[in-house]
């Protein structure tokens, strides 16, 4: 199959490529490499099935260019929560480039888009687990943490709108908290990233808010699995799917969970930071997928847990620290 995908030299981007390329199809990936590098390609940079274009979303030529040819476009590529960042890059890139790979993908004949879209997109709604049918409960306007759900909820109906007008296939998958090789070792990368290197450098592990928020952590190859089978299953067709893992976990727990596995004889020195250090900022406070629809549809459900696939993700990321020099 010839498949394109943006955000390609991403975390979620280089480790599907890599999946798609051991099965035999054919790749060819966009990134502008603000946040994925080479270096997550490696030797795939120079596997006869791929082909890298270094450009934006926001280039519309750059797009057709990148999709001639292919039978399923994989969007990845996106701006995220603006913590530190501006709310107006996260709308444009996610707003303006969804709908500039949308008509790309209108233009190239193809006939499949797979958008990565967030569990961010259900928002405050208190209700957990969080079925694909469960209300979006968005925040104050004037938060600009929600800038991204809003961004992210719109690219779904923009994909579903494409889909009823012109007849592309389309499926959404709402993605919950990924980690594992190849993750960002910022905090665009999660939490896990930011506390893992803490940990390694020996500092303290900052928890913003009270810590007692909760999330669920996805290892990376579980999400792979979810992008190959929403990529293969002619009835996903029109779907949005949760692609994640049913466990709950704190975000002060995380932290000491990584403490423990990287400095087994110390105290796990956790450090609360406050929200108002980022300004006016809503946190949600529980955050867990019902899979049953993408086990369903797509005979999908995730299983690595965190006890797995976190020491996976510690020796890659100490093995990347030390070769950029930050151990």
């Amino acid at each position: 199959m010839r498949i394109a995908i943006t955000g390609v030299a991403g975390f979620v981007g280089s480790n599907l490529t890599e999946r798609l390329l051991e099965r035999g199809d054919t790749v060819r990936g966009i990134d502008d490499l603000s946040h994925g590098t080479l270096e997550n390609l490696g030797p795939l940079i120079h596997h006869p099935s791929f082909r890298l274009d270094q450009g934006t979303i926001l280039d519309p030529v750059a797009l057709q260019t990148a999709f001639s040819g292919a039978e399923v476009v994989v969007h990845l590529a996106a701006g995220k929560i603006p913590r530190h960042g501006d709310a107006l890059d996260t709308l444009l890139i996610n707003g303006e480039g969804g709908l500039n790979v949308l008509r790309a993908v209108r233009e190239c004949g193809v006939r499949r888009m797979i958008l990565a879209s967030t569990s961010d997109c259900y928002g405050r709604n208190p209700n957990v687990p969080f079925n694909e049918e469960s209300p979006s409960v968005i925040g104050s306007p004037k938060v600009r943490r929600w800038s991204y759900a809003v961004s992210k909820m719109f690219e779904e109906q923009a994909l579903f709108a494409f889909r009823e007008r012109y007849g592309i296939e389309g499926v959404a998958l709402r993605l919950f908290g990924g980690y594992g090789p190849r993750q960002n070792i910022t905090w665009w990368g999660g939490p896990q990233s930011v506390f893992i290197g803490a940990a390694l450098r020996g500092e303290a592990l900052e928890v913003h808010g009270t810590g007692q928020q909760t999330r669920s952590f996805t290892y990376i190859d579980d999400m792979v699995e979810g992008f190959v089978r929403a990529i293969d299953t002619p009835a996903a067709n029109g779907e949005v799917l949760n692609i994640g893992i049913d466990r709950e976990i704190t975000i002060e727990n995380l932290a000491r969970m990584i403490s423990k596995m990287i400095r087994p004889n110390e105290e796990p020195n956790v450090r609360l930071i406050p929200y108002e250090t980022f300004g006016r900022y809503e946190d949600v406070e529980r955050r867990i997928p019902d899979g049953s629809r993408s086990e369903a549809i797509l005979g999908f459900r995730a299983g690595v847990n965190l006890e797995e696939g976190l020491p996976r993700a510690i020796e890659w990321q100490r093995g990347t620290m030390q070769r950029l020099g930050l151990l």
